[in-house]
């Protein structure tokens, strides 16, 4: 595995791979690798010519510093992580090499970035699209993988490279889960033995209300999910809401749209862990 750290030389290697017909597939992450990380490598790996992996925890994107100050940062494992998947480039830059000057882009994502995440972080998106928009530039990836647990932010980029506009392809990839249920995330080495005995509740709801629709309305079954919740003192809600799939617009009616999520994010201590599920 190769290790770049600057953007100078990642652009000089990149020009040398493209000269020689080489497609590049691109997963970018902020370290704490898990398995739902190398899920999306291997695809990569198996779609492209060669896998191209960043690490680099994007300040910007933390409206909350004290989130920014506990994000697990787990290097050695990491690396390990990467071998074993073989991939073939890692770009591993520092803060002052992404922004060696302040950043004062604004992106508008209209409706879509003002529900759910959007809402509850701000400007989250606007730092995550800043650091997508300069990886993509960077790596001139011919795709790009991102998981659907990140639902929003998926639907985010997508949208971003379409405004750009970016040649590259958006590939979106299924939630990976524990063998409870439990999504997969960095943030889930931060919970405690008990809330991590705790956390596949979130599934299990999730899992009882999407077969619900038939019986309830889009209020009622987002109200009987809050009143799961209610009965379980150590889950603290942030949201939850059952949106259409493209513009992640509340539904009020199940005829309302043609593909519909319901979407959570909880505290667990203090764990932030969101997670959805598609009903339609």
């Amino acid at each position: 595995m190769e290790i770049i750290s600057t953007i100078q030389q990642f652009c000089v290697r990149r020009t040398e791979l493209s000269n020689l017909g080489k497609t590049l597939g691109f997963v970018p992450t902020m370290g704490a690798l898990h398995e739902g990380h190398l899920e999306l490598m291997r695809r990569a790996k198996q779609e492209n010519d060669l896998l191209v992996v960043s690490i680099f925890v994007n300040p910007i994107q933390f409206n909350n510093q004290e989130d920014l100050k506990k994000y697990p940062r787990t290097l050695e494992t990491d690396m390990e992580m990467l071998e074993s998947v073989n991939c073939d480039l890692l770009f591993f830059p520092s803060v002052e090499e992404m922004y060696p000057e302040a950043i004062n882009d604004n992106y508008d994502f209209g409706k879509l970035a003002n529900v759910m995440e959007g809402a509850a972080r701000p400007g989250h998106f606007n730092g995550v699209a800043i650091v997508v928009r300069k990886l993509f530039e960077i790596i001139e990836p011919q795709k790009a993988y991102f998981g659907e647990k990140d639902y929003q932010q998926l639907a985010i980029i997508q949208k971003l490279v379409k405004m750009i506009p970016l040649s590259v392809e958006i590939i979106p990839c299924q939630i990976v889960r524990e063998n409870d249920g439990l999504a997969m995330s960095s943030r889930n080495m931060r919970l405690s033995e008990n809330e991590r005995f705790a956390a596949p509740f979130i599934f299990q709801t999730l899992q009882k209300a999407v077969k619900l629709n038939a019986v309830l309305s889009p209020e009622e079954l987002k109200n009987w999910v809050l009143t799961k919740f209610s009965t379980q003192p150590e889950f603290k809600i942030d949201y939850v809401e059952i949106a259409e799939d493209q513009q992640l617009q509340a539904v009020t009616h199940w005829n309302d749209a043609n593909g519909v999520l319901i979407f959570i994010a909880v505290f667990l201590g203090n764990v932030r862990l969101i997670d959805n599920m598609r009903i339609f």
